[in-house]
């Protein structure tokens, strides 16, 4: 009681700077952007260390977990290679097709070093920014399947915003059925997420693949979502609800790679253009 008899002015003193500082960075667009920006520099280093002395103890498992599952997509490669080339009389088309798709995207590696798992808006930082050639808008994929989407980047940092956040809207397909519709996450089990505005009429049964269809510039089509475990009837009992068991496992999500599109600029800015335009004529 004494000490803060004592020292209640530079307490005092203490508060107020706090209070100053919350005001100044909370409702002011600049300070409030640089604060963000060298924070995320900061923590993004922070988690880096953290991040690397973690992997070094466990690059053992990895390694044999890459190694294993190396075995086992090389097998599904060459067994689909062939059962197309079979079915088409062509063992060529399905290479050319691979290659035209993944020609667009330049693969940039990182390492997650950092973010959330149980709450309704996680948030990871990996160790890859703007210096790098990733940028907001980007799609980050694992080795098993789609990860999320870069949010924001630094010089050397950048956010994800998960397929596990709330407002998180992947469009996706049903392999090898053609029924598409939109996938989201309503918190809790980071494990499991939901494809909503399935038609009625689909056909598909359970443990059927759900990937990305490429009707968004941010992924190519065919990344895998994770696999179906049930099906729902939606609220309006229009169409149906199915609940997708995610291929990735964000409890043990280390290496990553980001697509670098190299005509998502263009495309954006078309985009943008027809917009602009809409907004003009609704104006008129």
């Amino acid at each position: 009681m004494d000490f803060l008899t004592k020292h209640a002015h530079w307490l005092l003193f203490i508060l107020l700077e706090v209070v100053c500082a919350m005001l100044l960075f909370q409702y002011n667009s600049y300070q409030g952007s640089v604060w963000f920006t060298s924070a995320n520099a900061v923590v993004g280093r922070i988690y880096d260390w953290n991040s690397a002395l973690t992997s070094f103890f466990s690059l053992r498992q990895v390694n044999e977990q890459l190694t294993l599952r190396n075995f086992y997509l090389e097998r599904q490669v060459n067994q689909l290679s062939r059962l197309y080339a079979d079915a088409t009389h062509d063992s060529t088309a399905q290479e050319r097709a691979m290659l035209h798709t993944l020609s667009q995207y330049q693969v940039v590696q990182a390492q997650v070093v950092g973010g959330s798992l149980h709450q309704s808006t996680n948030l990871f930082t990996i160790n890859r920014g703007k210096a790098d050639g990733v940028d907001a808008e980007m799609g980050v994929v694992s080795g098993s399947g789609i990860v999320g989407v870069v949010l924001k980047a630094s010089a050397h940092y950048a956010i994800v915003m998960p397929v596990i956040h709330v407002n998180s809207r992947v469009s996706c397909t049903i392999r090898r059925r053609g029924y598409f519709g939109v996938l989201r996450w309503y918190g809790q089990d980071a494990s499991v997420a939901y494809v909503e505005d399935i038609p009625r009429h689909a056909r598909f049964k359970l443990g059927d693949w759900v990937e990305t269809n490429g009707y968004s510039a941010i992924y190519p089509p065919g990344v895998p979502v994770g696999k179906i475990e049930q099906v729902y009837n939606s609220r309006d009992g229009l169409s149906y609800r199915v609940k997708v068991r995610l291929a990735t496992d964000f409890s043990n999500l280390r290496n990553v790679c980001v697509l670098v599109d190299r005509q998502i600029s263009e495309r954006v800015h078309l985009l943008q253009s027809v917009q602009d335009s809409l907004k003009m004529g609704g104006k008129e």
